[in-house]
């Protein structure tokens, strides 16, 4: 047996077994004062616990985290628990094809209805409506909503007499500066794979964001002219000395609080570990949007992305949980949830607090601005697995991308083989 299917087996047996001693109870008729909210945001313990009092004061029910650090193992968790009677009575989990994954094995609450009254009554937006829809259906609620852009540390820029680009010509030059003043550029956003395609995504979506669409629905290929160039773009970066070691563990907030790095590129939720580590946005970082590298596209590509919270349709207490995930999604819960975190919401009722966080709301919202779909999302479950890996690969070998991209087409050409290109 390989080491890498030993680790797989390892890992869902050891779902089971946390299944097995913390889960919720399985019995579907039950009833509960308390909800368990399973994550794989282990670091938010804090707030979501925050969320639990407030939840507990104004719906009657209480919430607990259950968080967990180690992406693989949390996913094989829930997906145990479909074949157990130990269920959760809510769970975090990502949109796309992920999410379409586990709909079509009927495991997911419909939640249609709750939908149909928030985008009524003007707290949540019909255009994020199509990232929960699955065969005309909604399922889950938003968690959380981020945009993906440059911090950047101000104390490094104004030592160099800097500031944020608004090209990719300024975006180069600003990084050729920086390597040669003996500072990195740009931080590698994870100690994991797990966030190995933010580059990728990015270059590719600045240079040619239909191309990067349509290899999401099965109508491109990863070895397609378009692709290979942004992968020799993303190589030439790495080859010029411009990130750190892709080998390095430690939490990229650390480095970018110590000095490290100069900027890393993230979701507007990072600013939550940046917070946690006495930074302030405004003062000792600040962000901007990555300029597109081809200047002739009409609009700005800005990769967006929306995590779900969900139920499953055989929840511990459906009725607890539904009541638990309307609430989710009302003013008074997004304020508090948005705010304690100094991120943006999905609510376009709620303010941003902090000034800085609202100026970037507004400028996400400019119709100068074209979305697209974060890649974990938008590419399709197994797609996403090869590219996490070979991704990783490429970060420690940059010269292997074109044995990368092969690998990946490969398992692209298999999935779009039984499904449909373009849906």
């Amino acid at each position: 047996m390989s080491s890498k299917r030993l680790r797989v087996t390892a890992l869902t047996l050891g779902a089971l077994l946390i299944a097995t001693g913390c889960g919720s109870g399985g019995d579907s008729g039950a009833k509960t004062s308390e909800l368990k909210l399973y994550n794989d945001k282990g670091a938010w313990k804090p707030f979501f616990e925050q969320m639990g009092t407030l939840g507990k004061e104004q719906t009657g029910l209480g919430m607990k985290p259950v968080g967990y650090t180690d992406e693989p193992t949390y996913t094989a968790f829930i997906k145990t628990s479909f074949r157990t009677k130990v269920k959760p009575d809510l769970f975090t989990w990502t949109t796309g094809g992920r999410l379409q994954e586990i709909v079509k094995q009927n495991q997911v609450a419909d939640t249609s209805q709750l939908w149909q009254d928030a985008i009524k009554s003007g707290d949540l937006s019909a255009d994020l409506q199509k990232y929960y829809t699955v065969g005309g259906k909604q399922y889950c609620v938003p968690l959380q909503t981020g945009y993906w852009g440059m911090f950047y540390n101000k104390k490094i820029f104004a030592k160099y007499g800097l500031k944020p680009p608004t090209t990719w010509a300024e975006l180069d030059t600003l990084a050729r500066t920086l390597k040669a003043k003996g500072q990195v550029p740009f931080n590698h956003t994870t100690p994991t794979s797990l966030f190995s395609f933010a580059w990728f995504e990015q270059l590719l979506a600045g240079s040619d964001p239909d191309l990067y669409e349509r290899l999401s629905t099965g109508q491109a290929s990863y070895t397609d002219p378009g692709v290979v160039k942004a992968m020799e773009r993303w190589k030439s970066m790495i080859d010029s000395g411009w990130f750190s070691n892709p080998g390095d563990k430690a939490d990229p907030a650390d480095h970018f609080k110590s000095g490290d790095a100069a900027m890393v590129i993230s979701g507007t939720w990072f600013n939550t570990s940046m917070t946690q580590r006495g930074l302030k946005q405004g003062e000792d970082y600040g962000f901007f949007f990555i300029p597109n590298v081809e200047p002739s596209l009409p609009k700005t590509s800005l990769v967006f992305e929306s995590g779900p919270l969900c139920s499953l349709r055989k929840a511990p207490d459906k009725e607890a949980s539904m009541k638990y995930l309307k609430w989710w999604i009302t003013p008074g819960a997004q304020e508090k949830w948005a705010n304690m975190r100094g991120d943006v919401s999905s609510d376009p009722k709620v303010k941003v607090a902090d000034p800085e966080l609202d100026k970037v709301s507004k400028q996400a919202a400019s119709d100068k601005n074209r979305l697209v779909l974060r890649y974990f999302e938008a590419a399709p479950a197994p797609v996403l697995t090869e590219a996490l890996s070979g991704f990783d690969k490429f970060l420690n070998k940059p010269d292997t991308y074109m044995k990368v991209l092969q690998s990946i087409q490969k398992v692209n050409e298999e999935y779009w083989k039984t499904h449909k290109a373009g849906s």
